[in-house]
């Protein structure tokens, strides 16, 4: 058997196979005997009929696609194996010549990996919108952690937004009561809009074991058809309520809420955390940043069947989001009146930029002879068990073969993005950021 490659475009390659006419006959008769048995012959039981008088009745050819089948996978994996071929798509094959006596000639066509023909990914100049930490994103920590250290006291004076309250209720309409609309030992918090509009409100206020009617509407777009935009009236009873009680901004909310005993020390540290992730957050913009100038700077002719496959992709993506919710994939192509072919059409953007992302880093890993070492590696395994909650040394014993080549190639790629920062210039974008925070406040 003789193979020949020809590179027909950057993204399509062309493999040419001659078998000789003893190794196709061969396959030939294997082909008869694996098929002889469905055959029906008049005057032969099932399988013994000659070769020759079925191909005499159904012709030379009736054999041809097994025989072919026989031959063909085991010439075309040695060949891209042989050739170095990386094929994204199945091979499109073009049968020259075959027949009794005569060499197979065949010839197939695969779309590859393209070649990605790089532009500048140097010395690039990027601009970014650098995020900061202002006084009110402190506040706002703190008082999560303040929150989270708040205790509960019984009210004894009058009813507030925020307070817990455990209530009995019954609601009438033209002085009927309704269904659904009487509860003993009810808990509503005040302020958080559970009840319909006007009722927390009028109960602000109210004192624990004092009795009230209130007077509300209901909406005229409501569940229940019979109540809604009617007129209501709901006798309460407040039996007790609990309000949370926040601690002070002292050494001691400190010591409660963290590993500090001063609050000077705390709120150091929190500003500290706070920076910390403001400037990882702007390292991975610039990053970014670098990355999407690289792709745009480079050029490809990528196969669609590397968007597709990277669309499906996604989409498994999604469809393992929405298990992890319990909602299925047609439930929710119900909900929303898609088919999977809408959504999939939707997922095509962002498939073939991820596609072009890949082919331009790992053009430039190649383009620079980037390989990652021992302690390269090390690192994301690290990074990669910190963030799964589990020592390095656990984690390291559920790694399969395909994931650490999976972290392998992160660490490689994060070395090609490395080299890219290196001798880049970062421009803020200031004017846009004030823009956008002022589109914000609006």
């Amino acid at each position: 058997m003789s193979a020949t490659y020809e590179k027909v475009s950057s993204n399509k390659a062309k493999l040419s196979f001659t078998v000789p006419a003893e190794q196709f006959e061969a396959a030939m008769q294997k082909a008869y005997l694996k098929n002889r048995g469905k055959i029906n012959v008049p005057g032969f039981r099932r399988g013994k009929a000659p070769r020759k008088l079925i191909e005499t009745m159904y012709g030379e050819s009736v054999f041809y696609d097994d025989a072919f089948q026989l031959i063909f996978p085991d010439l075309y994996d040695e060949a891209v194996k042989e050739n170095n071929l990386q094929v994204v798509d199945q091979p499109e094959v073009d049968v020259q010549e075959i027949g009794e006596g005569k060499d197979l000639v065949f010839s197939c066509e695969v779309f590859v990996r393209p070649d990605v023909t790089l532009g500048d990914y140097k010395g690039l100049t990027v601009n970014v919108t650098k995020q900061t930490v202002p006084d009110a994103d402190i506040d706002a920590r703190i008082e999560q952690d303040r929150k989270k250290v708040a205790r509960q006291i019984d009210v004894e004076g009058a009813l507030e937004n925020g307070d817990t309250v455990k209530l009995n209720y019954m609601g009438t309409v033209d002085g009927v009561a309704f269904e659904g609309g009487t509860a003993e030992n009810q808990t509503l918090t005040l302020g958080s809009g559970q009840f319909i509009p006007g009722f927390e409100e009028q109960m602000v206020g109210m004192n624990i074991g004092e009795e009230k009617d209130l007077n509300v509407t209901f909406p005229e777009k409501y569940h229940s058809e019979e109540l809604a935009g009617k007129n209501a009236v709901f006798h309460v009873k407040v039996l007790s309520a609990t309000r949370t009680e926040l601690p002070k901004l002292d050494d001691d909310f400190a010591a409660d809420a963290s590993e500090y005993n001063t609050f000077a020390e705390y709120k150091d540290s929190i500003v500290k955390e706070l920076n910390d992730r403001a400037a990882k957050n702007n390292e991975i913009a610039v990053e970014n940043a670098l990355v999407e100038k690289a792709v745009e700077n480079a050029s490809m002719d990528i196969p669609q069947a590397m968007i597709n496959e990277q669309t499906n992709y996604l989409l498994r993506e999604m469809q393992m989001r929405m298990a992890y919710q319990g909602l299925k994939m047609e439930d929710y192509l119900k909900y929303t009146g898609q088919t999977i072919e809408q959504l999939a059409d939707m997922y095509k953007g962002e498939a073939e930029h991820r596609v072009k992302v890949e082919l331009t880093l790992d053009a430039i890993r190649k383009a620079e002879g980037i390989e990652p070492t021992d302690e390269d590696v090390a690192k994301q395994i690290a990074e990669q068990a910190e963030r799964m909650g589990q020592s390095v040394e656990d984690f390291e014993k559920t790694l399969t073969d395909e994931q650490r080549g999976y972290l392998r190639d992160t660490a490689a790629i994060q070395k090609v993005v490395d080299l890219m920062k290196q001798d880049c210039t970062v421009e803020e974008k200031k004017e846009e950021a004030a823009e956008e925070k002022a589109a914000d406040a609006e």
